[in-house]
Protein backbone atom coordinates (compact mmCIF):
# COMPACT_ATOMS: atom_id res chain seq x y z
CA UNK A 1 0.00 0.00 0.00
CA UNK A 2 2.80 2.62 0.60
CA UNK A 3 5.01 1.78 -1.92
CA UNK A 4 2.02 2.17 -4.27
CA UNK A 5 0.97 5.81 -2.56
CA UNK A 6 4.49 6.73 -2.52
CA UNK A 7 4.75 6.06 -6.65
CA UNK A 8 1.32 8.18 -7.03
CA UNK A 9 2.62 10.88 -5.18
CA UNK A 10 6.00 10.98 -7.03
CA UNK A 11 4.16 10.89 -9.83
CA UNK A 12 2.02 13.62 -9.25
CA UNK A 13 5.42 15.33 -8.37
CA UNK A 14 6.77 14.98 -11.63
CA UNK A 15 3.60 16.04 -13.09
CA UNK A 16 3.39 19.40 -11.32
CA UNK A 17 7.30 20.17 -11.48
CA UNK A 18 6.30 19.67 -15.76
CA UNK A 19 3.37 22.33 -14.81
CA UNK A 20 5.97 24.40 -13.27
CA UNK A 21 8.33 24.44 -15.75
CA UNK A 22 5.53 24.99 -18.70
CA UNK A 23 4.52 28.35 -16.55
CA UNK A 24 7.89 29.74 -16.32
CA UNK A 25 7.67 29.24 -20.35
CA UNK A 26 4.74 31.35 -20.61
CA UNK A 27 5.67 34.03 -18.57
CA UNK A 28 8.81 33.59 -20.36
CA UNK A 29 6.66 33.93 -23.51
CA UNK A 30 4.76 36.92 -22.09
CA UNK A 31 1.66 34.93 -22.90
CA UNK A 32 -1.71 36.36 -21.47
CA UNK A 33 -1.90 36.86 -17.60
CA UNK A 34 -4.99 34.95 -17.08
CA UNK A 35 -4.28 32.09 -18.79
CA UNK A 36 -0.90 32.21 -16.52
CA UNK A 37 -2.99 32.81 -13.79
CA UNK A 38 -5.85 29.79 -14.71
CA UNK A 39 -1.96 27.38 -14.64
CA UNK A 40 -1.21 28.33 -11.40
CA UNK A 41 -4.68 27.92 -9.95
CA UNK A 42 -4.23 24.06 -11.48
CA UNK A 43 -0.63 23.75 -10.13
CA UNK A 44 -1.95 24.91 -6.74
CA UNK A 45 -4.90 22.30 -6.58
CA UNK A 46 -2.42 19.13 -8.03
CA UNK A 47 -0.31 20.36 -4.79
CA UNK A 48 -3.25 20.48 -2.40
CA UNK A 49 -3.90 17.14 -3.54
CA UNK A 50 -0.61 15.38 -2.91
CA UNK A 51 -0.93 17.86 0.65
CA UNK A 52 -4.11 15.59 0.86
CA UNK A 53 -2.82 12.08 0.07
CA UNK A 54 0.23 12.60 2.48
CA UNK A 55 -1.81 13.98 5.58
CA UNK A 56 -4.59 11.07 4.87
CA UNK A 57 -1.71 8.48 4.96
CA UNK A 58 -0.02 10.23 8.86
CA UNK A 59 -3.52 9.94 10.17
CA UNK A 60 -3.49 6.20 9.08
CA UNK A 61 -0.70 5.73 10.39
CA UNK A 62 0.99 7.50 12.61
CA UNK A 63 -1.57 9.31 14.32
CA UNK A 64 -3.32 6.32 14.32
CA UNK A 65 -1.01 3.86 15.94
CA UNK A 66 -0.06 6.67 18.49
CA UNK A 67 -3.99 6.76 19.28
CA UNK A 68 -4.27 2.86 19.45
CA UNK A 69 -0.87 2.29 22.08
CA UNK A 70 0.56 5.18 22.74
CA UNK A 71 1.23 7.27 26.46
CA UNK A 72 -0.84 10.02 26.99
CA UNK A 73 1.95 12.15 26.78
CA UNK A 74 2.47 10.78 23.50
CA UNK A 75 -1.28 11.57 22.17
CA UNK A 76 -1.33 15.25 23.16
CA UNK A 77 1.98 15.06 20.86
CA UNK A 78 0.65 13.68 18.02
CA UNK A 79 -2.41 16.21 18.17
CA UNK A 80 -0.41 19.10 18.69
CA UNK A 81 1.64 18.34 15.70
CA UNK A 82 -1.21 17.93 14.12
CA UNK A 83 -3.07 20.99 14.90
CA UNK A 84 0.54 22.74 14.13
CA UNK A 85 0.94 21.40 10.94
CA UNK A 86 -2.90 22.21 10.09
CA UNK A 87 -2.29 25.61 10.84
CA UNK A 88 0.60 25.96 8.83
CA UNK A 89 -1.66 24.27 5.49
CA UNK A 90 -4.17 26.18 6.59
CA UNK A 91 -2.15 29.57 6.25
CA UNK A 92 -0.44 28.48 3.00
CA UNK A 93 -4.25 28.39 1.70
CA UNK A 94 -4.00 25.00 1.35
CA UNK A 95 -7.46 24.53 2.70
Amino acid sequence: MRARRDADVIERLRRLAGQVRGIERMVRDDRYCVDILTQLAAARGALQEVERILLRAHLQTCVANVMKSGTAEQRERKIDELLSVLNRVERSGGR
